[in-house]
Formats: C-alpha cells, sequence, structure tokens
C-alpha cells in the first residue's frame, strides 16, 4: 500500500489586459526560457513586492545611520579611528 501527499497552495486568479502582440512575444520569450507566461509572472510578483520591502529595510538602515555626516572629506587617519 502506498500513501501519496499532496500539498496545495491557494492561489487566486486574476485577470491581467494588454497588447495581444505584447503577450505573444512574451510568450515567446517565455517559451525559450523553457517556462510559461503565468510562472514567469508569478516570478516577477515575488520579486516586484519584494521591492518594496527592500526600499523598506533600506529606509530602516538610512534611519538608523541618521547620526553619520558626510558633510566633508574626511582623512584616513579619521576614517581608521575605532
Amino acid at each position: 500500500m502506498r500513501t501519496i501527499l499532496v500539498y496545495t497552495i491557494f492561489v487566486k486568479n486574476i485577470t491581467l489586459s494588454a497588447d495581444e502582440n505584447l503577450i505573444e512575444q512574451a510568450r515567446e520569450v517565455a517559451r525559450a526560457q523553457h517556462t510559461t507566461l503565468n510562472a514567469a509572472f508569478r516570478e516577477w510578483l515575488e520579486q516586484y513586492s519584494g521591492r518594496a520591502r527592500w526600499l523598506q529595510e533600506y529606509d530602516a538602515l538610512m534611519e538608523r545611520l541618521n547620526y553619520m555626516k558626510s558633510d566633508r572629506k574626511y582623512t584616513r587617519d579619521e576614517l581608521n579611528e575605532r
């Protein structure tokens, strides 16, 4: 007796509209990359949504470094102070 486990991820469908030629060009690119347009779009969506998180992390880092001033050129000795 074999047991097969299937894990599912709930996905939501969306409808997009674009120029027919653009869609066909995108399908050709996806085909050349051995993937589907749907998979390529999911990958892009992950990257796009991650960009906002990266920007928030960057802004938080800049806020933490707010005390540093770069209003002049520092000497080598100043840069190597501990």
